[in-house]
């Protein structure tokens, strides 16, 4: 109520005893929205009260089932550990006899009774070695739950009235958006240091990156030691590289590392279909930074929401660009006595707005590239300490060095590949053969058992592989042969690989028409044997005319048109990728460009037929050892290129290819001898 001199002044009241005044209604208002409110939020309790407390009683089971991997659940099956089990499809879910620990994706959990595996296969080897170890199995079908689906479209039916709820506040304009289900949140994931720490020990290679995010992380240890001189940290490091070379669990072992909190979020996590939701989550996002000081906070994925303002379709004034120029803002306003560092990660760096780019907001473009000899060593070392190993066969060494261009994604991919290939085929241990077959299988393709060929496509993919393999084989300076195989792989019909010695950063011109000589070597074999052509040289045709279209216009590898690029690209920023070249020279010289790249093409092929030509017995027995073996590597190669007959023998149940090689016995030495005393 309002005063006068000191007193409080009587309100006035109609005939009715109702109180008048502007204030007196908007307080009435106040009370009647607070009302509405309370009786909502209990209906809203009340609600998710009885929703858990129904979860509780239908679900089956009180006890929370860990999933755990193949391996352990072999551990347990040998040591007579599974009392009892339940089989629904390929789901194995089984009780422990006592309380154990187990290695799940957070980390060890302990005392843990029940737990389920994804089994590859069941049948009555499976069935028979349950009953060996004293498991106590049953099968059950999936029925129909009718619990299940009254839980499942429970969360529906919340969503709906929670929608409805809503659209009736932001018409009546009591909260908007800023009510209990509050929008503008930021949606990052904060990783405290008593969670699951990552340090630099679990990230192998990016030794330069490791090495300059270090003064990252003295900085969050030891912030006044820079204080004290007067310098100031970088705000933000922009971490570049391909998919799956370790950006973010990099940013995770920097965090680690400091023993700081770690804010993680995506670029996508900002953009939402209202009006000002993106801006309003970067400034809470960096509320809870200061808030949490000091701290890192990481946005993965940034060219979602930090592309290039003014480039999209209809204007630039958008809701993405809204939240760009929130993110810069805050950015700004940070300084270097709060500890607070802003991290990032993209594989589109030139998409990217300049603005992000500036000093003061992302200071340090640190490149993760993919890891070379060491790095990918280091990698396969993390990745297989879970994975059980025959030591005495397996070679890390000669894996990492026939990986080249993998990167820590991949790597890890393979390890998984080799181990699910040596427990379809029931070993103790993952061996040397798992992993090259893995190996080929992620590099090279699937074999596909499925596709049968006829004696005449045999025979001409006999040809075509051994044509790319004898000009690989003679071609001075060119990549080892890996392996040939006339076994269908991924799209193709038959495989040859090489596999360079050493990591290679620049290529010649004579390494790279060596290449292109190597690619249609296929095809000339085909025309020299056959004397005709087919399609399946269309994939190599396609490479060499690229790569001798980038020696003419790129590269500046071209005599008559010297050291010049042509062709401007056009990238558009909205689309994210390039779909023009823009012609910047005349028609005179896009018919010269084209003559060039006839001739660098023309010399090629006639530069693989003379190694035929000259070598057309080898080619021969090459072709003849592809279709008897479908499949041979470097050695044999070597000792056709010898002159050498290759048979086939088994050495620990797989197939092998040798030298044929002629053995005396005894009665041949004891003849011999007679005969040369005779």
């Amino acid at each position: 109520m309002p005063k006068e001199n000191g007193q409080m002044k009587p309100q006035k009241r109609n005939p009715k005893g109702q109180r008048l005044g502007g204030e007196d209604k908007d307080k009435k208002n106040t009370e009647f929205q607070w009302k509405r409110a309370g009786k909502t939020s209990f209906i809203w309790v009340f609600i998710l009260i009885t929703t858990i407390f129904l979860s509780g009683l239908f679900t089956s089971g009180n006890q929370k089932v860990v999933e755990i991997q193949y391996y352990q659940y072999r551990e347990f099956l040998e040591q007579k550990l599974i009392e009892k089990a339940t089989i629904v499809e390929d789901v194995f879910t089984g009780q422990l006899q006592t309380p154990q620990t187990v290695i799940a994706e957070i980390g060890p959990i302990e005392n843990v009774t029940r737990f389920k595996v994804i089994l590859p296969f069941i049948d009555r080897e499976a069935m028979t070695e349950w009953s060996q170890f004293g498991v106590d199995y049953s099968f059950k079908q999936q029925s129909i739950d009718w619990t299940g689906y009254f839980l499942n479209m429970l969360p529906w039916l919340l969503i709906i009235g929670v929608w409805i709820f809503i659209l009736r506040r932001m018409q009546t304009g009591a909260g908007g958006m800023k009510g209990i289900f509050n929008f503008g949140k930021s949606r990052a994931k904060i990783w405290t240091p008593d969670m699951h720490r990552v340090t630099f020990d679990d990230v192998a290679g990016c030794v330069e990156a490791k090495e300059e995010l270090k003064e990252v992380i003295d900085f969050l240890k030891y912030p006044k030691r820079f204080q004290k001189l007067g310098a100031k940290i970088p705000k933000g490091a922009l971490l570049i590289g391909s998919p799956g070379t370790g950006k973010t669990l990099l940013a995770r072992a920097i965090a680690g590392e400091a023993d700081v909190p770690f804010f993680n979020l995506s670029g996508a996590d900002f953009v939402e279909m209202f009006v000002g939701v993106g801006a309003s989550r970067v400034r809470d996002l960096f509320e809870q930074g200061k808030t949490n000081s000091p701290c890192i906070i990481f946005i993965d994925e940034l060219d979602a929401v930090g592309r290039q303002r003014g480039a999209g379709i209809g204007g630039g004034h958008d809701e993405r660009e809204q939240t760009l120029n929130a993110l810069l803002v805050e950015m700004d306003g940070f300084n270097s006595e709060q500890s607070v560092i802003i991290l990032a990660a993209t594989n589109r760096p030139d998409i990217l707005d300049p603005a992000l780019l500036r000093p003061g907001r992302f200071d340090r473009q640190i490149i993760v590239d993919a890891p070379d000899y060491k790095g990918r060593l280091g990698i396969l070392k993390v990745h297989t300490k879970k994975i059980i190993l025959n030591k005495r066969k397996v070679k890390l060494e000669v894996l990492a060095k026939g990986t080249p261009g993998l990167v820590g994604a991949d790597l890890a991919n393979l390890v998984n590949e080799a181990a699910l290939l040596a427990a379809r085929k029931k070993k103790k241990a993952v061996d040397m053969d798992d992993f090259e077959d893995a190996k080929d299988k992620v590099m090279i393709g699937i074999q596909r058992k499925s596709v049968i060929l006829t004696d005449d496509e045999k025979k001409v993919t006999a040809y075509h592989e051994s044509g790319h393999a004898l000009v690989a084989a003679l071609t001075p300076g060119a990549d080892p042969i890996h392996k040939v195989t006339i076994i269908p792989r991924g799209r193709a019909l038959g495989v040859t690989t090489q596999l360079p010695i050493d990591e290679k950063h620049t290529y010649t011109k004579d390494f790279i028409e060596g290449r292109l000589a190597i690619l249609l070597g296929g095809r000339a074999a085909e025309s020299m044997i056959f004397n005709e052509l087919t399609t399946g040289a269309g994939n190599d045709i396609e490479q060499a005319t690229k790569i001798a279209r980038k020696m003419v216009c790129e590269w500046g590898m071209s005599e008559n048109l010297g050291p010049m690029t042509f062709g401007k690209k056009n990238e558009e920023i909205f689309l994210g990728r390039e779909i023009q070249s823009h012609r910047d020279y005349s028609e005179t010289t896009a018919k010269l460009i084209d003559t060039e790249v006839v001739k660098v093409i023309r010399k090629a092929e006639k530069s693989a037929k003379q190694i035929l030509k000259k070598n057309d017995k080898i080619l021969h027995a090459m072709a003849s050892a592809l279709l008897k073996h479908e499949t041979i590597d470097l050695k044999d190669v070597k000792n056709i290129l010898d002159g050498k007959i290759l048979r086939r023998r088994k050495v620990n149940g797989a197939a092998k290819i040798t030298r044929k090689k002629k053995k005396t016995t005894t009665t041949q030495k004891a003849a011999a001898k007679k005969s040369t005393k005779s």
